[in-house]
């Protein structure tokens, strides 16, 4: 298994803005360098993407919930 950590604190979100569809999905098979979410700090949004391929097993934080440093996000099962 391999994880997708938050490079920064802020705010997580699945989607790129409101009324928008989630960039992935718990089951989705994302790429290297696909984008899960984005961090947003003081209305600077960084994208979060992926370093490994696989099928993405589970979000470790909600939709809007606050991420530190080194937080789990994703969890990826590698193929």
């Amino acid at each position: 298994m391999g994880t997708i950590v938050s490079p920064l604190p802020g705010i997580f979100y699945r989607k790129p803005g409101p009324g928008k569809p989630p960039f992935v999905n718990e089951g989705d098979t994302i790429e290297v360098g696909q984008t899960l979410g984005v961090v947003e700090i003081m209305k600077q949004f960084t994208e979060i993407q992926s370093d490994v391929a696989g099928i993405l097993e589970s979000f470790e934080v909600a939709e809007g919930d606050m991420v530190n440093p080194g937080d789990t996000i994703v969890v990826v099962r590698e193929s």
